[in-house]
């Protein structure tokens, strides 16, 4: 039963790796015509030399030998130009299969939740995206294209062969089943030795992920040596994965070599035995052997396309287990159009946890907010403040209740256009590597350059780029490292301003700053704010003195709420907390 439902997930595997040549048909059967006048041309050539040294020689017929010369030169020719179309477009197809996958793995990365990024490093999954990919392109061109030839020329040289000599041809017969056997049971060992290798692959691209992003961290502290002796680390185990495959792959090889000389040796010994029985001439042994190398080359084939299927299918096996990863959140079947938004927002009895069996971040909160109203959130560090305001954009799910926006449950409204009614501007900035104007734009790709700086000015940014060495053309850095912390902050503004989101969720948005800074930023904040439903989670209590609601949440839930002023006055965690600021 174990083994049947592997066969079926490898069946599966196959058909969706087959499905990418679809768009591709027309090379490929291209690729497959050319490959079968190969081998049509290196099956009959020993059929013409025997001809010669029986037919053709014996009886002197020169004209003959010379016109029969002149059209194998031509099948030759044929073979040469049929050699280069395999080899130049078989090669492109594969490329395009490996781009189309590529394309696909990365649209599928974009659909995933936020649960998933959460479990999976960023360099494991530039793996998948890149070097896992790698040998498809191999496997995608060379295999169809070994195993067709392959039996072709097994098929062929078989039935030639067995017309010619039979006793010799049961040799080759018996034999080449043996050693095609033997390469089928290599080929799982081999397949587990190169997922391992791909999987420490990963593993070395994860630190030098993490260490190039925390680069600064690392000279800060002087752990360069110790940031080197774990990259080593992951190297020694990759070159122990890599000693294990080829160390596998040295059984296969040698193996199969032993088996081929095996057969040569047969042949020789009964062709050898055959002829002095005068069963047998040299002339067929010769053409006999010619046959060997020429079933040899097939086989060779063979266990060259066992190899690229074992690096090739590892790879797509791990792209296929990404492929196959489902997001939870989606847009529902009957999803609805958003339309005009209002701003109106409703959390009925809703609980959150971050995956099964873990404890509640937010238990049974009810609360609205109306529109255009401000919203602020405050209280200790692992309250739910953030995760509160993440179930808005539906970037997690609710484990109970609902939120509706306009009255309407969000799970019912089409995601693109939730969260295009939302926007965000968050502590830790992200600006994209690119220019000032490229980031700006990410708030509404194919605005005008009026637009964006228009949405510069509002942020009071525009003077700053206008300053700097390329205007709106200048570079930001990775991560927006050439940019001081308060010019990526207002970026993320003009960003805001020129999405123009009916809902703002603003996530310590000045918490990285420093209090005069904060300040500065404050008057931008307060008119990106102004006229929309905005939600504040607050770093500074001052920041939020003019909220129309406060919410105070800690471990328990809702402590408190009100208005600043009711809040002072009830003298519970919010006064508190003012009081420490103070």
């Amino acid at each position: 039963m174990q083994k049947s439902s592997a066969n079926k997930r490898r069946d599966s595997h196959l058909a969706e790796f087959a499905a990418y040549y679809k768009p591709h048909l027309g090379i490929f059967f291209l690729d497959m015509v050319c490959a079968l006048v190969i081998a049509l041309v290196d099956v009959f050539f020993p059929v013409v030399t025997r001809r010669m040294l029986y037919v053709y020689i014996p009886q002197g017929a020169a004209r003959t030998l010379a016109l029969v010369s002149l059209i194998m030169l031509g099948f030759f020719i044929l073979r040469t130009a049929c050699q280069w179309i395999v080899t130049f477009l078989g090669h492109t197809m594969g490329v395009s299969i490996e781009a189309d996958m590529r394309r696909d793995l990365f649209r599928h990365l974009e659909t995933l939740d936020f649960s998933f990024f959460d479990r999976n490093r960023t360099g494991q999954l530039m793996s998948r995206v890149t070097s896992d990919l790698f040998d498809v392109t191999e496997l995608a061109h060379h295999g169809p294209e070994d195993l067709f030839i392959s039996c072709v020329t097994l098929i062929g040289a078989s039935v030639v062969l067995w017309r010619i000599q039979r006793s010799l041809a049961l040799v080759l017969i018996c034999t080449v089943p043996l050693i095609l056997l033997f390469i089928t049971s290599r080929r799982r060992a081999m397949m587990r030795a190169s997922k391992e290798v791909k999987r420490k692959v990963a593993g070395i691209n994860e630190e030098i992920e993490s260490a190039i992003s925390g680069i600064r961290v690392s000279r800060a502290f002087g752990n360069e040596a110790e940031e080197i002796k774990k990259f080593s680390r992951c190297t020694e185990e990759y070159r122990a994965a890599r000693g294990v495959y080829y160390r596998t792959m040295a059984g296969f090889m040698s193996g199969t070599e032993f088996m081929l000389n095996l057969m040569s040796l047969s042949v020789v010994c009964v062709g050898a035995f055959l002829i002095l029985r005068s069963s047998m001439d040299i002339a067929t042994l010769v053409t006999f052997n010619m046959y060997v190398a020429s079933i040899q080359s097939p086989i060779r084939k063979l266990t060259n396309f066992t190899e690229l299927f074992t690096q090739g299918m590892a790879g797509f096996l791990r792209f296929s287990e990404i492929m196959h990863e489902e997001p939870s959140i989606h847009d529902a079947e009957d999803a609805q159009p958003l339309g005009d938004v209002k701003g109106e927002i409703t959390f009925e009895d809703v609980s959150f946890a971050y995956g099964e069996g873990k404890d509640e971040v937010l238990s049974h909160v009810s609360l609205h907010i109306r529109p255009g109203e401000m919203l602020a959130l405050a209280g200790p560090s692992g309250g739910g403040k953030t995760t509160l305001c993440q179930l808005i954009p539906r970037f997690y799910e609710t484990t109970e209740g609902r939120i509706l926006l306009d009255g309407r449950d969000i799970r019912s409204l089409r995601l693109a256009d939730l969260r295009g009614a939302i926007g965000i501007v968050q502590q830790d900035v992200f600006l994209f590597p690119g220019t000032v104007a490229e980031n700006i734009l990410y708030g509404r790709p194919g605005a005008s350059r009026q637009e964006v700086e228009e949405a510069a000015r509002r942020a009071e940014i525009h003077e700053d780029i206008l300053a700097m060495p390329q205007g709106y053309d200048t570079p930001v850095g990775e991560r927006g490292v050439l940019l001081s912390g308060v010019q990526k902050q207002r970026i993320a503004i003009a960003r805001i301003f020129l999405k123009n989101p009916q809902v703002l969720i603003l996530d310590e948005a000045t918490s990285a700053l420093d209090t005069v800074t904060e300040r500065r930023i404050q008057k931008s904040l307060s008119d990106l704010a102004r006229g929309r439903t905005t939600l504040v989670i607050a770093h500074r209590l001052y920041t939020i003195r003019n909220a129309d609601e406060i919410l105070i949440l800690d471990d328990h839930g809702i402590r408190e709420r009100g208005t600043h002023d009711e809040l002072l006055k009830k003298g519970g965690l919010y006064a508190e907390l003012a009081g420490k600021m103070n």
